[in-house]
């Protein structure tokens, strides 16, 4: 296909019908949270919903909504055999005879800050169901088969691959998601990090050198600038397209890290590496995780190969535990 290339016709020309079926669902999703965010403050939608999802975490009504169109639409794809969401406790399972693809997603990420009008995003992985729901969802990210995120902000921005580059689609005036980037490649090196230095303190030491060594400018000459949004979505954004690196270490608190593996950690990992970058833990390679369980956390390193590559031998020199 030649010139105006919608998110749909992309997937199907480099991964087949089905997968193209699914990513069609993602976007129609995808129209509808963004028009939600868009009006949120003309339409009783911001703020919590009075419910604590399984994580702990207070539930905004933006996280139910995204989470109820995502399941409604994906739950239309034959194809689809279950979903995961950051929001629910266990998967949800569809009657569709013969589907092979179960679909894991953050449905809000960053909801929080709606209400102050900071960036969201939708982060979504795609596996195949390979014999029974459980082994396949304790597989490693390296076998997903596709992966997206969608930014909602300025424009509304969805990011695919399907394991042959990364390609970008912007909404457009006629509720379209339309490719604007093709190839995408993380610079190797970066003029930025991005991370929540107030939790510096409780990190293993040798995080803490790394981001001294940074604005010291011992890695490339130049001392690197401190960019950080709190929202991951917007941060990974940024990070693909400018360099630089994004960390959210382990603490005292939360030793194994605080972001999910199979719905945050591993898709955004899998895009990260098909844009030439790179993704840790601090000592493993994030697709080479195995996770026990479908709400398991990580800490995560990704960004510019040359970044992550001096993280983790850093860490793996002092020995910090993760």
């Amino acid at each position: 296909m030649t010139g105006r290339l919608t998110a749909k016709q992309h997937v199907q020309k480099a991964a087949g019908h089905e997968l193209g079926e699914v990513f069609d669902a993602i976007a129609t999703a995808a129209r509808q949270i963004a028009r939600k965010i868009r009006f949120a403050g003309l339409s009783d939608v911001i703020g919590a919903a009075g419910a604590v999802n399984v994580q702990g975490e207070q539930q905004q009504k933006l996280d139910v909504f995204a989470n109820e169109i995502l399941t409604q639409e994906l739950g239309k794809v034959r194809s689809v055999a279950a979903i995961v969401s950051e929001e629910d406790e266990e998967p949800v399972a569809f009657q569709h005879e013969g589907a092979k693809y179960v679909v894991i997603f953050d449905p809000l990420d960053g909801s929080s800050n709606i209400d102050v009008n900071v960036n969201v995003g939708t982060i979504v992985s795609v596996q195949e169901v390979a014999g029974d729901l459980q082994t396949a969802l304790k597989q490693p990210g390296s076998k997903q088969i596709a992966a997206c995120y969608v930014v909602y902000g300025p424009s509304t921005v969805l990011v695919v691959t399907t394991g042959a580059g990364v390609a970008s689609f912007t909404l457009d005036e006629d509720d379209e998601f339309v490719r604007t980037a093709d190839g995408m490649r993380m610079p190797e090196q970066g003029p930025y990090y991005s991370a929540n230095e107030a939790n510096a303190s409780s990190w293993p030491p040798a995080y803490r050198e790394y981001i001294a060594m940074l604005q010291r400018g011992e890695l490339g000459g130049k001392a690197y600038s401190s960019r950080y949004i709190g929202s991951l979505v917007a941060d990974f954004h940024r990070t693909l397209l400018k360099g630089g690196v994004f960390l959210y270490p382990p603490t005292a608190k939360t030793p194994r890290g605080k972001l999910r593996l199979l719905y945050e950690a591993n898709p955004l990992a899998f895009i990260a590496e098909q844009a030439h970058g790179a993704a840790t833990n601090g000592a493993t390679r994030i697709l080479d995780l195995m996770p026990e369980e479908i709400h398991e956390r990580t800490a995560l390193i990704v960004g510019s190969r040359r970044e992550v590559d001096a993280l983790q031998k850093a860490v793996l020199a002092a020995g910090d535990s993760l």
